[in-house]
């Protein structure tokens, strides 16, 4: 369902490993309701290219579907977004900001296309000095982008500090107090690139932009990458994946699908109940390998996948019955 959304794998597959093995190619078909209406599209994965069409319709890029199918994605990688780098927390900005603002996702993509155009530009000067007078194209260029990318990324996260530090709170049974911000790597980025140039003709790569930017998430002022426990981090984390929905819902009108994929082994039994019980109400898809992570569950179908073969589903109640 993720790839609906008009990204890729989230667990970084080539779209040919997505299709079964003895098979050309893999077709997939998505039923939902959005826009007051419902709809139906459609992805093909063949030759490692993939297409898709909507409502019938062909479209050219299957980029073409985001904005139109919306999620919220839960797996246990995010549970790293506070310590790890800061490439994955601007995933998440970016992955959140592609379906609340459509618009986005080509103007990021037009910015990652100027910055390789630019690095490859300054590898090439060292060896044809001719070329440097072209660099002021590019710069101008890079600029453009990623100073619109930064005003959104900064517009999402005052947009997700309410909601996330009201989340928290509540996690934290307001023990704690939340704070965010978007660091920013230059405030304005062609006068920084103008100064990064000997920097970045040195190194053979763009040093600064929106590319290097960073998320700092804080618990009571403190830094919670460098400071916060492992339970601090993970409640943290928690909350802002249900800020992200709660963002989501309220700017597109609609409310997204939850997909939760393996992720409640990772959470104690206290985080479990909360996540369980902000998401009622929502849709939820929950992936998971062991069956006494959703013997609690009340409602909803249970599927079982063997060597690639869906089961035909039971219900809450029955499985609890079949399985003890």
């Amino acid at each position: 369902m993720w790839l609906f959304t008009g990204g890729r794998s989230f667990r970084g597959a080539r779209d040919g490993e997505l299709v079964a093995f003895g098979q050309d190619k893999a077709t997939l078909n998505l039923q939902f309701y959005s826009e007051e209406r419902e709809q139906e599209a459609e992805l093909t994965i063949q030759n490692g290219r993939r297409s898709a069409a909507l409502n019938g319709v062909p479209k050219r890029s299957p980029a073409e579907l985001v904005g139109k199918f919306r999620a919220v994605l839960f797996s246990p990688e995010h549970l790293s977004l506070i310590k790890s780098g800061p490439a994955l927390r601007r995933n998440f900005m970016d992955a959140a900001l592609c379906q609340v603002k459509p618009a986005y996702a080509p103007l990021l993509s037009r910015y990652n296309h100027t910055l390789v155009q630019r690095n490859a530009l300054l590898k090439d000067i060292p060896r044809h000095a001719e070329l440097l007078d072209t660099l002021e194209i590019w710069d101008d260029r890079l600029a453009r982008y990623g100073d619109a990318i930064a005003k959104e990324r900064a517009s999402y996260i005052e947009k997700l500090e309410g909601p996330a530090r009201e989340l928290y709170a509540g996690i934290s049974e307001n023990k704690e107090c939340f704070g965010i911000q978007y660091q920013k790597s230059a405030e304005n980025l062609r006068e920084a690139l103008a100064v990064t140039r000997r920097d970045d003709l040195q190194s053979g790569h763009t040093t600064v932009g929106p590319h290097r930017d960073d998320l700092e998430v804080t618990v009571d002022g403190v830094s919670a990458r460098a400071f916060g426990s492992q339970g601090q981090q993970r409640s943290l984390v928690l909350a802002l994946k249900l800020a992200e929905a709660d963002v989501l819902e309220r700017e597109s009108g609609e409310t997204p699908v939850i997909l939760l994929d393996d992720v409640m082994s990772e959470l104690d039994t206290g985080r479990q109940n909360y996540l369980l019980n902000r998401l009622d109400g929502r849709q939820v898809f929950l992936t998971c390998c062991e069956p006494d992570a959703v013997k609690r569950l009340e409602d909803g179908a249970l599927f079982e996948v063997r060597r690639g073969e869906l089961y035909v589903p039971t219900f809450g109640a029955g499985y609890r019955d079949q399985n003890g």
